[in-house]
């Protein structure tokens, strides 16, 4: 029996919002849509590995989400650090930095810590 790593969720307030961001901060276009009456799935793509990040949208929700104490993120790589470094500074997004390791943390309209790191670690 084998296994291999299909999407990751996260519930998100702003449907829209959230589209925008993970798009401009991380390049991550819509693949798929799924909307019925009272949610919506969409699911976002790199456009190089089969790995997706599902939004799920529940239209009656009318609280953010409580995340705890944030003890989970998801963890992309890029081929520009410094480029993404740069960007995500002047979007004013970075909500932590481990400059010795080299990686930092961008966080979501939604509060979701999402880490930045080098394509070789």
């Amino acid at each position: 029996m084998e296994f291999s790593f299909n999407h990751f969720n996260f519930n998100v307030f702003d449907l829209e919002r959230s589209i925008a961001f993970y798009k401009e901060a991380l390049d991550l276009d819509v693949l798929t849509t799924n909307d019925q009456s009272d949610f919506t799935i969409v699911y976002l793509g790199d456009k190089r590995t089969e790995f997706r990040l599902e939004l799920t949208y529940l239209k009656d929700r009318k609280e953010h989400y409580d995340l705890g104490e944030q003890e989970f993120h998801l963890a992309l790589h890029t081929d520009d650090y410094a480029a993404a470094h740069a960007l995500h500074t002047e979007m004013g997004i970075i909500c932590y930095e481990n400059a010795e390791m080299g990686i930092y943390f961008v966080e979501d309209p939604d509060g979701y810590w999402i880490e930045v790191l080098p394509k070789n670690m």
